[in-house]
Parts: C-alpha cells; sequence; structure tokens
C-alpha cells in the first residue's frame, strides 16, 4: 500500500500456495513446511519425485494428493535416477522450463539412495535433489540413519541398561555432494524462510546439478514439542550444529554468522537427548566448535583461491 498515513509492505515470501490443505504430516512437521517454501519458491512449472520416506506418505492416498504440481513416486533407493529421467524425457520433448526436483528423506539420501545421487552428480543432470533432513528413517518407525547425531535417541539405538544411544557421527552429505564438484550446493532451514526461498530461487535459474540439505525437526522422532519445531530449527543454526552456507564454482559463503547459542540449550529441548550426560554435551560442543572453524577457514580459502585463479595467479616462465 502506499499513501499519505499509509505504510508500504514488502512480502518477502511468495503468496502462491502450491500444497493444498489436506496432508496427514505429524503435528509440527518441519518436512511438511519445508516443502510448501520450496514449491512457494520454484512454482508451478514444477514436477516432484518422491521416493519411499514420509512424503511418500504425506500427499494423501491416491487418487488424492495435496500437491499442486506433478508428482512421481519412485523406489527408495532411486531418486537421483528418477529425476534425471524426467529430465531427460523433458529435454527430448523440447521442455526447458521445468524444474525437476527429487525430494528425498536423509535415509533416501545419505543411505539407500547415495548411490543414484552420485551418479546424478557425475553425469551433471540438470536437476535439484532435495535431501529433507529429520536426522532418521522417520516414516519407519524412528530408526537411526547415518543422518542422525551423536548422542541421539533411535528405535535402533535405545537407550538402556543393555543397549547405548548412536555412538557414530552424522554423516556430513555437503561435503559428500562438494567432492562431486556440484553447479550448487546450500544447506537451509524451516527456521529461515527467506534464506531458504532465496536458495531455492537461485538453484532453480541455475543450469546442471544442484543439492539443498534442508533441516527439518521431526517432532514425533525427536520428543519434542510440535509448537517449537522453529524455534528449534532455529536454534540448530545459531548454536552452529546446522550452519547456513552455500557452494558454487568452488567458493564457499557463509549464509549467516549467528551470535552463537549453547548447544546444549539446543539438545535440551528434545527428549532424544535427555539421556546424556554433562561431559558427553560438553563433548559435543567441542565438536561443534571445531566443525564451525573449519567451515570458516574452507570460506576463506576458497574466497582467496577464486580470487587468484580470476586474477590469472598461477605464474609464468
Amino acid at each position: 500500500m502506499s499513501g499519505e498515513g499509509q505504510k508500504t509492505v514488502r512480502l518477502t515470501i511468495p503468496e502462491e500456495e502450491y500444497m493444498r490443505s489436506g496432508h496427514v504430516a505429524c503435528q509440527g512437521c518441519g518436512a511438511a513446511l519445508a516443502m510448501r517454501y520450496a514449491l512457494k519458491a520454484l512454482g508451478k512449472r514444477t514436477i516432484v519425485s518422491i521416493p519411499a520416506c514420509c512424503w511418500a506418505v504425506i500427499p494423501g492416498v491416491w487418487p488424492s494428493r495435496n500437491l499442486a504440481v506433478p508428482l512421481l513416486n519412485t523406489a527408495f533407493e532411486t531418486t537421483g535416477a528418477s529425476i534425471a529421467g524426467i529430465r531427460a524425457g523433458l529435454d527430448a520433448k523440447g521442455i526447458k522450463d521445468v524444474t525437476v526436483m527429487g525430494w528425498a528423506g536423509d535415509g533416501g539420501t545419505a543411505d539407500i539412495g547415495i548411490q543414484a545421487l552420485s551418479g546424478m552428480l557425475e553425469r551433471r543432470d540438470n536437476v535439484l535433489y532435495v535431501m529433507y533432513d529429520n536426522e532418521a528413517y522417520m516414516n519407519t518407525g524412528i530408526q537411526r540413519s547415518s543422518s542422525t547425531p551423536e548422542g541421539a535417541w533411535t528405535t535402533t539405538t535405545p537407550v538402556g541398561k543393555l543397549h547405548h544411544w548412536e555412538a557414530t557421527p552424522k554423516k556430513n552429505m555437503m561435503e559428500i555432494v562438494i567432492a562431486h564438484e556440484p553447479a550448487y550446493a546450500a544447506t537451509a532451514s524451516i527456521g529461515y524462510p527467506e534464506d531458504m526461498i532465496r536458495k531455492f530461487q537461485k538453484a532453480r535459474d541455475i543450469i546442471g546439478p544442484r543439492f539443498i540439505q534442508v533441516f527439518a525437526p521431526c517432532p514425533t522422532g525427536w520428543k519434542m514439542d510440535p509448537g517449537k519445531a522453529v524455534e528449534i530449527a532455529k536454534m540448530a543454526v545459531t548454536s552452529h550444529v546446522f550452519p547456513l552456507y552455500e557452494y558454487e564454482n568452488g567458493v564457499y559463503k557463509i549464509s549467516m554468522k549467528p551470535k552463537k547459542t549453547p548447544v546444549r540449550e539446543y539438545m535440551r529441548l528434545q527428549g532424544r537427548f535427555r539421556h546424556l550426560p554433562d561431559d558427553f554435551l560438553d563433548e559435543v560442543e567441542r565438536k561443534v566448535d571445531i566443525a564451525w572453524e573449519r567451515l570458516l577457514r574452507k570460506e576463506e580459502f576458497s574466497r582467496e583461491l577464486a580470487a587468484m585463479e580470476e586474477g590469472g595467479g598461477g605464474g609464468g616462465g
């Protein structure tokens, strides 16, 4: 609005909705909110391929679905191959203005689907692969995945006298993808929708293989208050547990450098970490700080290297 006595309001999130009401996600589902933001960014000229995961159930039972864009359900391990095939079919028909997006969970990406993802990246397929990260196999009963953080309770890493919680660190999927030299890779969080939408819009307009890892809390699997999903998603970023950054043309760019908040404040809101002793939490904090410092150095070094390359700093005889 404009005029005397009126204030102009600038909308930062697109108004259009391509995710209808009526989905069957749990209360506070981060994955549901992630899809809503992603489609707002990409628009109606989008085709989505979804393997076995929570989002294979969330749209509803055939013939109903809550997405206003074409949807293909595929096998657990085949997301990378599926979207590559869709892209090839569109190219054969001369259709270039459609974004092909694979939408898979962390289990279907970091574990079962990593072979097809790697092949997609290696072939340089012109598609967008999204890993919505809720840090376990939530749809099938909260089993651990290789994206489950160290210390977390799951049904396959239970806590008790005869059992121990998850003992291995979370797999760094961004670095695995970056090793393939993608056209674009980024992390995003439902706690920061403007940043997320900007990255999806950027990815939409880039040619080549793109990858986005979206932090999407699962209240059911994380044993948390459904009303705190967005708050916890923000805390993951401010505690440096889940940094927001991009990788493009060999350069790292950190999207946010927030004032550090304690990791234990983030973890204590989730029942899956309730059993952890103070010394374990201290060690988690130390590891998070080391990883953050490593990311800062990668950003600095990659920028310096890119500047040298642009300046022709190779030397001569």
